[in-house]
């Protein structure tokens, strides 16, 4: 009768045999193990213990096992077979991946590299990741993209994981799958003894628990090469495992489109998933980055001059050195701009953090005094220097102790004397409209946190450190408010969480100064817009009252242009509805970001 084959494609030691095991169990399948490892072994030449063995008692023309093992007729309804990635070598017939069912199995290989048999060292290549992927994008031309699963899965949740492939290759499940008697198989290749030892003691999928054990480094590079195929792979697994591993699920961007960017991260460009930075970057253990945020309108970038000033102040405020010159930033954005095709209607996010920390110090004076204590000592064979009141250790340390001590004493992570490097320049562009409603207006509340006072933490500073206004945008989230207004030390009101304030009485449009609050590219724009327009400007100390009792209310800001307020603190604005001096500046501005701005330049 005609079979139904089932193909599993994987690296080595990815809980293959245990999966093989698996499906052994059913009633309705017959299982061939790695049915092309003799004609690998003959085409590529490779060394094994049991060669000589497979290659006689094996057919090894690989077009023979393809039409007649794995294609060949049964007498049941499915045929499994188990495939490691490495083994699809050249010649093979193209009916191998064009029929049939196909799924991936995966596994870290920093979980595989610790436990990698002895019979053969690890190499790229005997990982097999690389050929994987391969398998994965060709499955996906033919248009069978594959399931992928992983041996973390199946180890954490084997019945879940195992109705899950089911479903994806459209067979039932059967409860038999879930477990087996320990011991050898007679479905076992002859290369069983030298490989499947620990396999043969498991009666399902779980482990016994056991101790993380350290890595050997000595692998760390092929670690380095496999992990990002791992995870190529990995973000194609229905169900994730990790440690850190969220129960909600993966949520849906607002802009669809924004699932797929580039975006430049240091020197270069990458893709999404690829966009991170290093977790010695001083903006992961200290914040210490500035920013900006820029739009696209009409193939132009609107006030794209007078953010590269505010972000060039802000660095030079916080003493960044070693900053990428204004034609190279421009280079970035631009070409980020080009590649996601991205020229109208898009945001721009603009980061500079002040760069990757590492261990190694300029030679300074404490570096200095710490050598001199040691070499002082080492010559004289005595405690001229009595180490342990530097070090705090014994008496008298031994050169690694010495080396231990001292490098342990380095000044904490967060000094600038740590960045060797130079500054990390990311450009973060998106597909992203006004995130407010600016047809119908907002709702705003106070936030009881105060916004920072230059005592503390200058506002004029765009820096990425944005934790007091996150605290009053928590405010905001639990009233079931757009955003929240922060006021200053004494009282008066100094900007929203995010941006920044206008109110309008008797014709007179007041401002708050740019005291506490960030000096807003948008809000001078605006002011320029008002005097323009023959409106009586106040730049001044506004009270909360006067806000909850003006004429009408608006917000300034980047990210959401002009944004009406309707509400603050349960008061209505005005009558309730966008008033009239906010839709005409609306209207100018809108006109204004038409006509103006700097060409993105090829």
């Amino acid at each position: 009768m005609e079979v139904e084959v089932i193909h599993s494609w994987s690296a080595p030691r990815s809980l293959s045999t245990s999966l093989m095991y698996s499906f052994s169990q059913r009633d309705d399948i017959d299982v061939l193990d790695e049915p092309l490892y003799s004609h690998f072994l003959r085409v590529s030449g490779f060394d094994r213990p049991y060669r000589d063995q497979l290659l006689s008692n094996m057919e090894s023309d690989g077009n023979k096992v393809v039409k007649d093992l794995i294609y060949g007729s049964g007498n049941k309804k499915f045929r499994f077979c188990k495939h490691i990635s490495k083994q699809r070598v050249l010649g093979l017939p193209e009916d191998l991946v064009k029929k049939g069912k196909h799924f991936i199995l995966i596994r870290n290989p920093l979980d595989i590299l610790p436990s990698f048999d002895k019979v053969v060292p690890p190499s790229f290549f005997e990982l097999g990741l690389a050929e994987l992927v391969s398998i994965y994008n060709e499955l996906c031309e033919n248009g069978k993209r594959p399931p992928v699963i992983d041996a973390a899965e199946l180890q954490k949740d084997p019945e879940a994981t195992i109705r899950g492939l089911c479903d994806d290759l459209e067979i039932p499940f059967q409860p038999a799958m879930l477990s087996w008697e320990a011991g050898p198989k007679p479905i076992d290749g002859l290369w069983a003894p030298w490989w499947y030892n620990g396999v043969h003691k498991s009666t399902g999928f779980k482990e016994q628990r056991k101790d993380t054990e350290p890595f050997p480094f000595s692998l760390y590079d092929l670690l380095e090469q496999s992990l990002p195929l791992y995870n190529m792979l990995r973000r194609h697994v229905k169900k994730k495992s990790s440690l850190l591993s969220s129960p909600l699920p993966h949520p849906d961007l607002p802009v669809p489109a924004n699932e797929k960017l580039l975006a430049w991260v240091g020197d270069e460009i990458v893709t999404r998933e690829s966009a991170k930075v290093s977790v010695f970057d001083s903006v992961v253990q200290g914040g210490d980055s500035v920013w900006e945020g820029l739009r696209v309108y009409k193939k132009k970038i609107f006030k794209l001059e007078e953010h590269l000033d505010r972000i060039s102040d802000s660095a030079k405020a916080l003493a960044f050195e070693n900053v990428p010159s204004r034609d190279e930033i421009k280079e970035a954005i631009f070409k980020t701009l080009i590649r996601n095709g991205m020229f109208d209607n898009a945001h721009i996010r603009l980061s500079l953090t002040r760069g990757k920390k590492t261990v190694k110090l300029k030679p300074g004076r404490l570096s200095y005094l710490f050598l001199l204590v040691w070499l002082i000592n080492e010559t004289l064979q005595t405690e001229v220097v009595k180490p342990s009141s530097i070090f705090n250790s014994v008496a008298k340390p031994t050169t690694y102790q010495f080396y231990v001590i001292f490098f342990s004493r380095l000044p904490s992570g967060m000094s600038p004397a740590l960045n060797l490097y130079g500054c990390t320049l990311i450009v973060l562009a998106e597909w992203k409209p006004p995130v407010y409603d600016n047809e119908r207006g907002i709702v705003l509340v106070t936030a009881t946190t105060r916004r920072n006072s230059p005592y503390s933490l200058d506002s004029k500073i765009h820096h990425n450190n944005l934790l007091n206004n996150i605290l009053a945008k928590v405010e905001g989230n639990n009233a079931n408010a757009d955003d929240a207004i922060m006021l200053d030390k004494d009282g008066f009101v100094s900007e929203t969480n995010a941006t920044n304030i206008f109110i309008v009485k008797k014709g007179r449009v007041l401002t708050p100064h740019a005291d506490y609050c960030l000096p807003g590219i948008t809000r001078a724009t605006v002011m320029d817009l008002v005097v323009k327009e023959h409106f009586i400007l106040e730049e001044r100390r506004i009270s909360l009252s006067e806000v909850h009792t003006a004429d009408e209310v608006w917000t300034t800001g980047t990210m959401g242009e002009l944004s009406p307020v309707v509400k603050v603190d349960g008061r209505t604005i005005g009558d309730g509805k966008v008033g009239p001096v906010t839709r005409k500046l609306q209207a100018i501005y809108k006109k204004l970001t038409e006509e103006s701005g700097v060409p993105i330049q090829n």
